[in-house]
C-alpha cells in the first residue's frame, strides 16, 4: 500500500453528475487501498484519486460504471459509514436508520434478530423462564438426546447492553453475508459458530450462559478472512473494527471487566468463523 501524504497526491479521475455515484465509487477506491476524494465543481462532482494509481483507478471505474449495483460497491459504502443509493441525486449519510434497516438485512438476519428480542422482552415479564431453564439445564445426556438444544443459549441475553451490542453486530455483519453470499451461507454460518461456541463454553464452564456473542465473533472471523482471501466478493470489515473486537476479547480473558464474559464462546466462535471462511473459499476455488 502506498502512503498518502497530502492533497497534492490526488489528481482528477472523472466527473459525474450524481453526488452519490461519486461517493459510492470513491468509497470503493478507498476500500481497495486507492486514496480518493470527491469535490464539487459547478453542477459536477469530480472524483480525485492518487496520481500513482490513476491507471488502475481508470480500469476499476470502467467496471464500476457498467454495473454500479454490484454488492461490493454498496458494501464499501456501509463499511465507510456512508450509504449511497445510486438512484438518488442527493447525498445520503446514515441519518435515517429506519430506511436502511430492512434494505440491509434479509429474512434470515431479521428472523434471528427478532427471535433474540422476543425472547429478551419475554424474559422481562418472566414468560421465558421455563424455556430458559430447558436450554440452560444442559448435560451430556440431554445434548446427545437433542443436539439442537446447544443452539438455544444464543437467543438468551441478560441485559439491554448485552442484547443491543450483539443484535446490532448481527444485523450489520449477518446482513452483509446474506446479501452478498446468500441465505444458505448465513444459515450455515449461524449453525456452525453457535454449535462450536456454545458447546465449548458448556465444556469449560457448564450450563447457565447465554448470548449471541459467540456467533457475532464467528461473523467477525468469517467476514475478516473472506475479505482477506476473496476480496473480489466485496465482503469486508475494516481493520479498526477487527482491532476493537479483538481487544474486547483480550479484556475478557484478563478479567478486568465488571461483567462475566463467555470467553470460550467468543474465542471458539472467532476461530470457527475464520476456518469456515477458509473452507468455503477453498471449495469455491475447486469448482
Amino acid at each position: 500500500m502506498s502512503e498518502f501524504n497530502s492533497i497534492d497526491d490526488l489528481i482528477p479521475l472523472v466527473s459525474v453528475s450524481q453526488h452519490n455515484i461519486a461517493l459510492l465509487f470513491a468509497n470503493y477506491l478507498t476500500s481497495v487501498n486507492i486514496h480518493a476524494k470527491v469535490e464539487q465543481e459547478g453542477g459536477e462532482y469530480i472524483i480525485l484519486c492518487q496520481t500513482s494509481k490513476l491507471d488502475h483507478a481508470k480500469d476499476i471505474f470502467a467496471e464500476f460504471i457498467a454495473d454500479p449495483y454490484q454488492e461490493k460497491y454498496q458494501q464499501a459504502a456501509w463499511n465507510s459509514g456512508e450509504i449511497a443509493d445510486v438512484n438518488d441525486n442527493s447525498p445520503s449519510l446514515i441519518v435515517s436508520f429506519k430506511q436502511q434497516f430492512f434494505a440491509h438485512a434479509g429474512w434470515v438476519t431479521l428472523t434471528v434478530f427478532a427471535l433474540c428480542w422476543l425472547v429478551f422482552i419475554a424474559s422481562l415479564f418472566g414468560i421465558s423462564s421455563t424455556t430458559f431453564k430447558f436450554y440452560s439445564n444442559l448435560s451430556w445426556e440431554s445434548f446427545i438426546d437433542s443436539p439442537m438444544r446447544i443452539l438455544g443459549p444464543a437467543f438468551f441475553h441478560y441485559s439491554w447492553l448485552h442484547i443491543v451490542f450483539n443484535t446490532m453486530w448481527w444485523w450489520q455483519l449477518g446482513g452483509s453475508v446474506e446479501r452478498i453470499l446468500g441465505k444458505g451461507a448465513l444459515i450455515n454460518l449461524f449453525l456452525v459458530t453457535a454449535l462450536f461456541s456454545n458447546l465449548g463454553q458448556f465444556i469449560v464452564t457448564g450450563p447457565n450462559f447465554g448470548g449471541l456473542s459467540g456467533v457475532v465473533y464467528g461473523l467477525v472471523g468469517y467476514v475478516w478472512w473472506y475479505g482477506w482471501l476473496a476480496p473480489e466478493k466485496g465482503l469486508m470489515i475494516s481493520k479498526p473494527i477487527i482491532g476493537f473486537l479483538l481487544f474486547w476479547l483480550v479484556l475478557g480473558y484478563v478479567d478486568v471487566l465488571p461483567v462475566n464474559m463467555a470467553n470460550t464462546a467468543h474465542l471458539l466462535g472467532l476461530v470457527s468463523g475464520c476456518l469456515l471462511a477458509a473452507v468455503n473459499i477453498f471449495l469455491m476455488k475447486q469448482r
